[in-house]
């Protein structure tokens, strides 16, 4: 209890929940869990909490002082959140990849909406558009819409880049309107981490993994730290910079999409680029997407209320 978390089954129930939203946002490609623990009103406590994570915790783990280390990080909050999280990805990833391979246009459509609530909600918290939020805002807005636009790249299967892949596979993860398995793409590591997942325990494989997971902790640690530190020194223009990063990742979020590139990963023919279309009409399938599209902005006004009556700590 010496560190920040929840302090009642109620207000650790709610964290996994928020947390739950965040894995289930996280099956999807193109969206990210830091979205939804932005418009939550827990992405600074996770960002505190990954930065609690420090090597003076690190230190007192390996001198086996397991209290220490304990008082040092942010640990209820940690395990709430990631259990939420772990569920969720668990129980989720096989709908999440029916609904997008069956029904593309609806599960689109309420994320779609979705987005759009979270860059009015996130928006409203920047308490004043000087010129450099304004710029800020630009920025993140062009950039984000450039990523998810971008090709596949050719890259080396080496430990050094795998290691890299992983830092900013995880950065992207924490950043609103971007999706880590998608950078991966865009590096050209996504087939060959899904062809080593199929047989993680081989030798070889382990030491791929090992070193993937490397590059995430050290990207999640010295980022978060980055984030924070923007958000606590130029907070409006941060915040301004994380709306426009949402804005621009509506390009990957349009409903109505055709194949433009097409390519074989892991003896799969898969869907690499895409480009964005209107509807053929607007009946039925405009309109139930529309409703769709409502549904999920009335969802993500309604979690911010609920974070707001119901803190996580």
């Amino acid at each position: 209890m010496a560190n920040s978390g929840p302090d009642s089954a109620r207000s650790a129930v709610l964290l996994g929940l928020k947390g739950a939203c965040m894995g289930a946002a996280d099956t999807v490609p193109g969206v990210s869990g830091g979205t939804i623990a932005l418009i939550t009103g827990i992405y600074e406590d996770l960002l505190a909490a990954v930065k609690s994570v420090n090597l003076r915790a690190i230190g007192r783990l390996l001198r086996l002082d397991i209290k220490g280390a304990a008082a040092e990080v942010h640990l209820r909050f940690l395990l709430c959140l990631f259990f939420g999280i772990g569920l969720a990805v668990i129980s989720l990833a096989h709908l999440m990849n029916y609904l997008l391979a069956h029904h593309p246009v609806p599960t689109w459509s309420l994320f779609f909406g979705l987005i759009a609530a979270s860059i009015w909600a996130v928006g409203r918290k920047v308490e004043t558009w000087s010129a450099a939020a304004a710029a800020a805002f630009c920025i993140g807005a062009v950039g984000a819409y450039l990523v998810v636009g971008m090709m596949p790249a050719r890259t080396p299967e080496t430990l050094g880049f795998v290691f890299l892949s992983g830092m900013l596979a995880v950065c992207a993860m924490i950043l609103p309107g971007l999706s880590g398995a998608f950078i991966l793409l865009i590096l050209g590591k996504y087939e060959f981490i899904l062809s080593v997942l199929e047989n993680p325990f081989l030798l070889e494989h382990m030491a791929v993994l090992g070193v993937l997971a490397a590059g995430c902790a050290v990207g999640l640690a010295g980022f978060a730290r980055v984030l924070k530190f923007l958000l606590d020194r130029y907070h409006n223009s941060a915040l301004a910079f994380l709306t426009g990063l949402m804005l621009g990742s509506m390009r990957k979020i349009w409903p109505w999409k055709e194949p433009a590139v097409t390519e074989e990963i892991h003896g799969k023919l898969m869907v690499i680029q895409e480009k964005n279309v209107l509807p053929d009409s607007l009946w039925p399938e405009p309109a139930f997407a529309a409703l769709l599209m409502t549904a999920g902005f009335v969802l993500v006004i309604g979690l911010g209320l609920l974070s707001r009556t119901s803190p996580a700590d």
